[in-house]
């Protein structure tokens, strides 16, 4: 019996969802910067960062008023942050908020993905991954040295995403902390 390749694996799992989901038919999933001046582009982020909030992968509990109202505006505003939006036949159903900064030890700029969310009901479905070569396509665009991001240790999913684009735990072992400011 020949054994498959990891990626010969994920392509056979692909095309079963893809026989369950409609016979093969396949979705188009597109990836590109959010309008965030656009309202409903505005509001499906909000929606998709909302139900990221409530879920395992986020804090447990949904986005407070203060966060519902500003998220959009603040994103837009803010020099360094890059929204994108991953559309399902025309349906937002995924994000992936960025922050550009600037690595002081390669001296080259580094981009963080604050947050990578699909919403629960388009799961499984390659929106993840398309999100994430999306994220690379700009990072590589802006000469970045390294794109970072952090998953709580449970979400075995998102790490398992992480891992097929090719992400792995930095060599140096961190304590990640944090201090509300109110």
């Amino acid at each position: 019996m020949r054994r498959c390749s990891r990626s010969a694996r994920s392509n056979e799992r692909r095309r079963r969802r893809r026989r369950r989901s409609g016979g093969g038919t396949s979705m188009t999933i597109a990836v590109r910067e959010a309008d965030l001046a656009d309202p409903d582009e505005a509001r499906a982020l909000v929606e998709i960062l909302d139900s990221y909030a409530r879920g395992p992968g986020g804090q447990g509990a949904p986005l407070d008023a203060h966060a519902r109202a500003n998220l959009a505006k603040g994103l837009l505003e803010h020099p360094m942050a890059e929204v994108f939006l991953a559309f399902l036949d025309g349906q937002a159903v995924g994000a992936a908020v960025c922050v550009f900064s600037f690595s002081t030890f390669a001296g080259r700029p580094s981009v963080n993905v604050h947050d990578l969310a699909v919403l629960p009901a388009f799961q499984n479905r390659g929106i993840g991954s398309a999100l994430l070569d999306r994220v690379e396509q700009a990072a590589r665009a802006r000469g970045c040295c390294k794109i970072t991001l952090e998953v709580h240790d449970s979400n075995t999913g998102a790490k398992r995403l992480y891992e097929r684009a090719g992400f792995g735990p930095w060599a140096t072992p961190t304590w990640f902390v944090t201090k509300g400011l109110g």
